[in-house]
């Protein structure tokens, strides 16, 4: 009966430390960040490139803003689950190019979040106007929720 009990015991162990496991992060999906912007990663293959599309939400251009591609890769090395990243979109309606760098962190409810830093880099006519053409800023980034979730 003793043996039977301490086995229970263990087993129910075993099986409670599974859902301790820290939640790993998931890139791939749908996120907004704090200006209103959107992302979507559609996929991450096994050496951690990934792509997608993003909207913007905030522009100096006074052209229509359109959904532009972006290209990125994950340091999926990261055995505990928070892997840094980095990223470029291609603005399809502007002279310019970002470029994101950043983590996925996972906190202690299982809510993902992408702290990321940013160049934006602007065309210009000539190099004496080469001092304003890059932009930097900070995003975070969270997932949005379907409504099945």
């Amino acid at each position: 009966m003793v043996q039977a009990t301490v086995f229970l015991l263990v087993l129910s162990l075993a099986l409670g430390a599974h859902s301790l496991s820290p939640k790993k992060c998931n890139l791939i999906g749908h996120w907004v960040n704090d200006l209103g912007s959107t992302m979507t990663i559609s996929a991450v293959n096994g050496d951690g490139v990934f792509s997608g599309s993003y909207l913007t939400a905030v522009s100096a251009t006074t052209n229509e803003i359109k959904v532009s591609p972006l290209q990125g890769s994950l340091q999926h090395k990261n055995r505990k689950g928070q892997p840094t990243f980095g990223f470029t979109v291609n603005w399809t309606f502007s002279d310019s190019i970002t470029v994101f760098t950043g983590q996925c962190f996972v906190d202690k409810d299982g809510k993902e979040t992408l702290r990321t830093m940013w160049l934006l880099r602007s065309y210009v006519d000539d190099i004496e106007n080469d001092w304003k053409a890059t932009m930097v800023g900070t995003n975070i980034f969270t997932r949005v929720q379907s409504q099945r979730e």
